[in-house]
């Protein structure tokens, strides 16, 4: 080993051994890195949670389409020959079974649209209506009620029956999701809800995977559009994609398709591609807070670094000197310095990155989400949201160590020894 590295290693020998008579300062700095790195990996996992929560909704076999030149469900309307055009693909072969549809048979087949056990084209039309209801403290929240047809829940892939059973056609009966079932009281399957000016009875509960599905309450599309003076209105249609092909080329032929029939602009999106488009800007808000906030309380944390080192170079400018004179280089001194500095700081981000896991690790948080109404998700402390705050509580100690570790490599050897006599 080379006098160099004898020298670093010695002085950082030295630098640990002094820690227990600057403990509290020590600590002081531990903490802070940690609760830096606790807020942000809790911003983090916030993100990550909400998209994960509208990753899991979306399948790229389901395509969603949409009117009026929107990407979004509110504002979009999608016209009733639109749908009847849709729905006559299959031609003289079969043809939809969904509640209010009529035949064409004079439109020929597309093979965009995979068909049913029936044979008839796998399609839903489907309609939002904000509500609010109530919370365990009086307080109310915007929920979605989405109507559907009867084909509506076969075509989520993941969403599964907890209990009960589905609503009827044309009844007043609702299923809620399992989430929001979970949060708000009076939701038991068996009793009944006031939305709107109407009564509902909750026939069921379902699951979606933890995704954003499960921030629902489903009900038969023509209940929903009578009970909520919405008639005829249809705001999407999700369509199964022709599982023959490619789902690409499906949505391709689907487009198509959509771009030949008149009057209002109909636009096809795969639902992952949907999904995802939401989770990006609700996922870009959370981080557009969380990291102007951490940010500011890590500047705060490196300034309490540097006065932690600071303190510590003075406590220890005897030994300092005593070294120097000895024949130590400048370079020991600085990097034995910086190294209790970088040590201080990932002792603070190990700390923060382990409380965060059970802190938030499956916390329950809501945001808005599609449609303005509130969407229930989990945070989700993942191995990369650690790495990112853990990174951060680091350079604390990287940026926080440069000044005292430079100021320890230019001690005045004689005023240090002067000072302590």
């Amino acid at each position: 080993m080379s006098s160099a590295l004898k020298q670093v290693f010695l002085m950082i020998r030295v630098n640990l051994g002094s820690l227990p008579r600057r403990l509290a300062i020590s600590l002081s700095m531990v903490l802070s890195v940690a609760l830096v790195v606790a807020v942000l990996a809790g911003f983090l996992a916030m993100a990550r949670g909400f998209e994960a929560a509208l990753a899991g909704a979306g399948s790229p076999d389901i395509a969603i389409v949409l009117g009026g030149g929107t990407n979004q469900e509110t504002g979009s309307e999608v016209p009733a020959e639109a749908i009847r055009s849709l729905a006559a693909m299959g031609g003289d072969s079969g043809i939809a079974r969904n509640p209010g549809i009529a035949r064409n048979p004079g439109i020929a087949s597309n093979p965009g649209i995979a068909r049913d056990g029936a044979g008839a084209p796998a399609l839903s039309r489907e309609t939002v209506v904000p509500i609010d209801v109530g919370q365990g403290d009086g307080t109310e929240q915007m929920l979605s009620l989405r109507g559907m047809d009867v084909t509506g829940p076969a075509l989520r892939d993941r969403a599964r029956l907890s209990q009960g059973r589905l609503f009827l056609p044309g009844a007043r009966e609702i299923v809620v999701g399992a989430r929001i079932a979970d949060t708000f009281p009076g939701l038991a399957v068996g009793e009944t809800i006031r939305l709107g000016a109407l009564d509902w009875r909750i026939v069921g509960h379902f699951t979606s995977g933890g995704s954003a599905f499960e921030s629902e309450i489903w009900a038969d599309l023509e209940a929903v559009q009578s009970a909520f003076d919405r008639q005829g209105q249809v705001q999407s249609l999700r369509v199964r994609l022709d599982g023959a092909g490619d789902p690409t080329t499906a949505l391709a032929a689907l487009r198509h398709r959509l771009s030949a029939l008149p009057g209002t602009p109909l636009a096809a999106v795969s639902e992952t591609e949907f999904y995802a488009g939401q989770a990006e800007r609700t996922e870009s808000l959370i981080r557009l807070f969380g990291w102007p906030i951490a940010l500011l309380m890590a500047i705060g944390a490196t300034a309490g670094a540097l006065n932690t080192m600071m303190s510590s170079v003075s406590d220890r400018s005897v030994e300092i000197a005593t070294l120097r004179l000895l024949g130590f280089a400048r370079l020991p001194a600085f990097t034995a310095t910086w190294v209790e500095a970088v040590l201080l700081s990932a002792v603070g981000a190990a700390i923060g990155a382990i409380a965060s896991r059970p802190t938030f690790d499956g916390w329950q948080a809501s945001t808005m989400g599609a449609n303005n109404t509130k969407t229930a998700f989990q945070l989700a402390v993942t191995p990369d949201v650690i790495l990112t705050a853990g990174l951060m509580g680091l350079a604390i100690g990287v940026i926080g160590g440069a000044l005292p570790a430079l100021t320890a490599a230019r001690l005045p050897l004689r005023a240090a020894l002067r000072a302590r006599g």
